[in-house]
């Protein structure tokens, strides 16, 4: 279940991280394609780090993946006070089904369940603000 404390993503907003926000509040994950060469780009930037091209579209994803790593982080250790007061939590990388890994949350599931390979899908978090966080939760499919 999602804490309605989270933090808003805020200081992480910008022009080229709006339609990332935006997506995800929308209960969508999209990340940006590179026009040229087809990169997926993660973290959300104007321009492809593979050929520097800036002809960049936004693309929706399955929002299916794997863990590809993680830690399992105990409470009262994290930077932020809202965190501070949350449960042991995990931080994951996560390998999409297109490609990119990308860092986020494991939800839904014991931490000690947690473990390389486990298949999840995308989860969207409400906040104290107008955006959602993307974490993951066990299972292949999107929801």
């Amino acid at each position: 279940m999602a804490d309605p404390q989270l933090p808003s993503p805020e200081p992480w907003l910008t022009e080229e991280t709006r339609p990332f926000w935006s997506a995800a509040a929308q209960g969508h994950l999209v990340l940006p394609r590179c026009a040229d060469c087809a990169t997926l780009v993660w973290h959300p930037r104007p321009f492809c780090p593979r050929c520097r091209s800036w002809d960049i579209e936004w693309t929706e994803l399955s929002g299916r993946g794997t863990v590809y790593s993680f830690t399992v982080n105990r409470t009262g250790r994290a930077e932020h006070a809202a965190y501070q007061q949350a449960p042991t939590y995990v931080l994951a990388y996560v390998q999409l089904a297109e490609g990119p890994r990308i860092l986020t949350n494991i939800v839904d599931i014991d931490p000690a369940d947690v473990r390389i390979d486990l298949p999840v899908r995308a989860v969207f978090h409400p906040t104290d603000g107008e955006h959602a966080l993307v974490r993951f939760a066990p299972g292949g499919a999107t929801g």
